[in-house]
């Protein structure tokens, strides 16, 4: 029977994020109310039936750490675990010079566990997988490396990594961030981009690692040096994404894969979970988004029908455990635990995150504010970006970000 090792990915700083990345990595960043961003990876491998998981941290790793710690705790009696691998600086005295050189500085897991198959993961992504259906695809194909990839419109690949196909899908190049991306066999309109998940057979893997090591003008990354390097000589295929199935899914699920890279896609795919039918399904119990739990009590919405329209109400919005809507009102918005909202403040398009509190008469539009941030009564944010953005952070597309514990002052 065959052994699979999954190592995910979760060391990046997530520098288009900030400020959200400020304190924290991007894998660890909040999404969807109550879930960090890795949960969705973890959840894929975990519901597709693989519990020998290796998380690879790096930079600002403490909340991610207590978030795994807390919330993935799998049978160690049946040899289940998802196990925190911090650099340790076993190959020499750098921090992770690339993706490859992450996995080459933990070798010794691959040799201590002896898989067959490796799982190479990204941790900051929102997607459903069922990861059977690509392992299934790499043995039947009989390759060395498979690679996940997923069909765009090709006018938007050139930010991506663009993989060049044939027409059985095998790779013949790969592409960073083209300015002319190549377009898929047959589909002149589309191109194929790496989703930076990869599945390598555990010699070819270590043979990779190694000669990659030596190679003082590589980058030590699989996209730009290890793929490019194996092109032509192994067996490298492209998984269609967008041909995955997996329990319970809908078919507007199909192929949603979003890198939510910069605080644009962040907001615009938090704000499609409060849409009526949302790209991303997580109310689908088949194949649960799974995380940490907390012992908050339910959200509660309290005035009703007050002269003065005290009136606590949240319409086309995810609220999460322990929120308060005390007399205010939300349209459109994403609420992570323990966030209370005071009477009459008014609170739209916006994403709050754990223990945030809206004071009274406020009024906020197009926001993300993070964790444990406390809004003074009668603060405006959003709706005149001149005026925030001297004190906020404020994107080009209008979006104002405040930092985690940033103290906001009433005047302001």
């Amino acid at each position: 029977m065959a052994k699979e090792l999954v190592m995910i990915l979760a060391g990046g700083k997530g520098a288009r994020l900030y400020p959200l990345s400020r304190d924290r990595a991007k894998p660890a960043v909040p999404f969807g109310g109550r879930y960090r961003v890795i949960d969705f990876a973890l959840s894929n491998f975990t519901n597709s039936g693989f519990y020998h998981i290796k998380v690879l941290t790096q930079f600002k790793s403490d909340s991610l750490n207590r978030h795994i710690s807390m919330g993935w705790r799998l049978a160690s009696q049946l040899g289940h675990y998802v196990d925190l691998v911090p650099p340790q600086m076993r190959i020499g005295e750098t921090w992770y010079m690339g993706t490859a050189d992450a996995v080459y500085q933990n070798i010794n897991l691959i040799h201590d566990e002896k898989p067959d198959y490796i799982f190479i993961f990204g941790g900051d992504h929102i997607y459903r997988m069922d990861v059977r259906e690509m392992l299934d695809f790499h043995i039947r194909k009989n390759s060395e490396l498979t690679v996940a990839s997923v069909p765009i419109p090709i006018g938007l690949a050139n930010e991506m990594g663009v993989l060049e196909v044939d027409k059985d899908w095998n790779i013949a190049g790969f592409q960073e961030k083209p300015a002319n991306p190549t377009s898929i066999p047959g589909k002149p309109d589309m191109a194929l981009v790496s989703m930076g998940n990869y599945i390598f057979n555990r010699d070819t893997l270590l043979e990779m690692l190694i000669r990659d090591s030596k190679d003082k003008n590589s980058s030590h990354d699989f996209g730009k040096d290890i793929i490019p390097s194996m092109v032509g000589k192994n067996k490298v295929m492209a998984y269609d994404y967008t041909t995955n199935v997996w329990p319970g899914m809908e078919d507007k699920e199909r192929g949603y894969w979003c890198d939510i890279g910069t605080i644009e896609a962040y907001w615009e795919a938090n704000m499609d979970l409060c849409g009526v039918t949302p790209k991303m399904n997580l109310y689908n119990q088949q194949f649960p988004i799974r995380t940490a739990h907390n012992d908050f009590p339910p959200a509660k919405f309290v005035f009703d029908n007050e002269p003065d329209s005290r009136v606590g109400r949240a319409t086309d919005s995810m609220v999460s455990e322990g929120c308060i809507i005390s007399g205010g009102q939300v349209s459109r918005c994403v609420l992570s635990p323990r966030v209370r909202i005071n009477s009459y403040a008014v609170v739209s398009d916006s994403v709050l995150m754990e223990g945030v509190e809206i004071g009274r008469h406020c009024k906020i539009q197009k926001a993300i504010i993070d964790k444990d941030v406390e809004v003074p009564p009668n603060t405006v944010i959003g709706y005149d970006l001149e005026h925030d953005k001297k004190y906020f952070h404020v994107t080009e597309s209008g979006i104002v970000v405040i930092p985690k514990k940033e103290k906001i002052l009433a005047d302001e």
